[in-house]
């Protein structure tokens, strides 16, 4: 379904500005980290507007980047917010916000690290346990893996049943002290533990339980399907307790 861009505020910055952040962030270098916390916290809206990609070449140490393979989603709330969780269940269920927060909920603490090189340690994350969301709608027996959409319209992302049954697998309600906010791609997204950055899917809008493996937008480009951290720079799996 293709997002109303009248719902997405802002219009695609130009490259003039993000070069412009980009001397910023080397500034931010020099300043130290509190100035590149300042500049991280103002690159989600505009990382999310970016047809350039420069934006993450913008340096601000241990921070999150920022990124969207459209020109961002359209805003959800407690009103508009819903998550389907269908295909091969019993049970084919819509959670609204208040759902979800309702259930239990699991606290940790991983590191976030993307394939293209940078960590953020150490960030605290909370939500329902991805298992139990699968138990409140029953896999039959056919179902092995499970495809993930984005309210975003475009964004896709594939599990096994296996590896979203881990501990450390989350519908992820709150991250770094506070709810996950929309440029961090809430009010709910995906966090899968044990494995690059562009497995955790922002914007969390579908679930969908498949007999087969769905490669999802960057696997489709080249991405690995199984992306556990560690294959390409030494790091070991995280530990699930």
């Amino acid at each position: 379904m293709p997002i109303d861009e009248r719902e997405i505020p802002g219009s695609p910055v130009g490259r003039r500005v993000v070069l412009g952040l980009v001397a910023a962030g080397v500034a931010g270098i020099v300043g130290g980290g509190a100035v590149q916390k300042g500049l991280a916290s103002v690159l989600g809206p505009i990382g999310n507007h970016d047809p350039t990609g420069l934006i993450g070449l913008i340096p601000v140490g241990n921070n999150f980047r920022f990124y969207s393979v459209t020109l961002g989603a359209p805003r959800k709330d407690e009103n508009s917010y819903a998550l389907t969780v269908g295909g091969s269940v019993d049970s084919p269920r819509t959670f609204t916000l208040q759902d979800l927060r309702s259930m239990p909920q699991t606290s940790l603490v991983r590191d976030f690290q993307c394939v293209t090189g940078w960590r953020v340690p150490e960030v605290a994350w909370s939500g329902v346990r991805l298992a139990d969301v699968l138990d409140a709608v029953g896999p039959t027996a056919s179902a092995t893996s499970l495809r993930f959409t984005s309210f975003d319209g475009t964004y896709t992302e594939s599990l096994t049943l296996e590896q979203a049954r881990r501990d450390d697998v989350l519908v992820a309600l709150t991250m770094l002290d506070g709810p996950v906010t929309h440029d961090h791609g809430g009010p709910v997204r995906l966090f899968v533990g044990p494995m690059y950055g562009y497995k955790s899917i922002k914007w969390l809008g579908g679930i969908e339980l498949t007999d087969n493996v769905v490669p999802g937008y960057w696997e489709n480009r080249g991405y690995d399907v199984d992306a556990y951290v560690g294959e390409s720079n030494g790091r070991r799996d995280d530990p699930t307790s």
